[in-house]
């Protein structure tokens, strides 16, 4: 049975150069096969082909270019390739969470005044408990990448929000987004104007008491996004390097994510306009990945650890009258099987920037 540490080590090793080639989406570490965990682990790969290379004969027409892996990888640990279309940002598509509601809570339309997301989190200072910020995505919230103005209206422009009506505050804080180096967060947060326009619940599920600072391959999740509304689905693969369009966003064309997870549903569950919503844990409410991308098609959700925002951000969920709940992480021996702390050296590269 291959362990998930040699998984992970040679996805490091071999993940950059993959993302070179034509074709090939993500690297990542999941299941060798998800219906039978105790198989163990597999170097997970998103490609448009579903073989890989094994010679020079004729392709049928319309028949997808067959993929090249590095030898060494394929022969010190299985290798599972997973059928997928290219990941691009979520951004703009009935549902009823694209209405006005005041006050806003988690799971609704918000955004500028041409773009549409989803309030993913009400979230607070840990210095300022009383404070309340809207969690979201850097493309949601903010404009074109940058430290200019930008205000907030829920719903989002793409719903019809407009100026002065739906303006419920301005960005406040947010990670940059990098076109030649990695990115680990699609981050941000917006200001309300006063506390009362916004409530610490989340649609449908009410009460979030907190996050999780750690889940593994195969956990189950829920959440509800803008577009796609109430949905389920697994973690499919962790630690996963991936490249996402965000097409003339910040002039920023294709970039490319480290250590991202790969969420599966069995319909659609990360569509354009779902960008910011947050994944909760099955049983307990509990946040746990923030979604900001996925494929074409929207059965796969690309998302990162809540806990990595809360870091960044030196925030908690928001709760009336309550402080919120960290859940302990899984222990020593599983820890490659889950998602992996930011580390200091990244976290300190990865500073919110203050909005003028």
């Amino acid at each position: 049975m291959a362990s998930f540490r040699k998984a992970y080590l040679l996805k490091q090793r071999y993940a950059a150069r993959m993302l070179k080639q034509r074709g090939i989406h993500g690297v990542g570490v999941g299941f060798r096969e998800p219906s039978k965990p105790h198989k163990g682990a597999a170097v997970i790969v998103y490609a448009d082909a579903i073989s890989t290379a094994a010679g020079k004969r004729k392709r049928g027409k319309g028949k997808p270019k067959a993929i090249s892996l590095p030898a060494k990888l394929k022969s010190e640990i299985p290798v599972r390739i997973v059928r997928s279309t290219k990941f691009h940002k979520n951004s703009l598509t009935p549902s009823r969470f694209r209405r006005r509601i005041r006050p806003l809570i988690a799971g609704y339309s918000v955004g500028t005044t041409s773009v549409s997301g989803t309030a993913g989190l009400i979230v607070s200072e840990k210095k300022r408990p009383l404070s309340r910020y809207i969690l979201s995505n850097n493309h949601v919230l903010v404009n074109e990448n940058s430290k200019r103005p930008s205000v907030t209206l829920q719903p989002g422009g793409a719903d019809g929000g407009t100026i002065p009506r739906d303006n419920i505050g301005r960005i406040d804080r947010f990670v940059k987004l990098h076109k030649k180096r990695p990115n680990f967060l699609d981050a941000a947060i917006s200001k309300p104007f006063r506390r009362n326009l916004l409530s610490p619940t989340y649609a449908v599920y009410g009460n979030v008491p907190g996050f999780v600072r750690s889940y593994r391959i195969g956990d189950k999740f829920k959440k509800v996004g803008r577009t796609t509304g109430v949905v389920t689905g697994t973690v499919e693969s962790i630690h996963t390097d991936i490249q996402v369009n965000y097409g003339d966003y910040g002039n920023l064309g294709t970039i490319t994510f480290k250590n991202q997870s790969v969420i599966r549903g069995k319909r659609p569950v990360s569509l354009s306009g779902d960008s910011g919503s947050v994944w909760l844990t099955r049983r307990g409410n509990m946040a746990a990945a923030v979604n900001f991308a996925g494929s074409e098609e929207g059965h796969l959700s690309i998302a990162y650890p809540v806990e990595w925002f809360m870091k960044v951000f030196g925030t908690r969920v928001a709760r009336p009258g309550k402080r919120s709940i960290l859940a302990p992480g899984r222990g020593a021996k599983q820890k490659y099987m889950c998602i992996r702390p930011l580390g200091s050296k990244t976290e300190k590269t990865l500073r919110p920037q203050k909005c003028r």
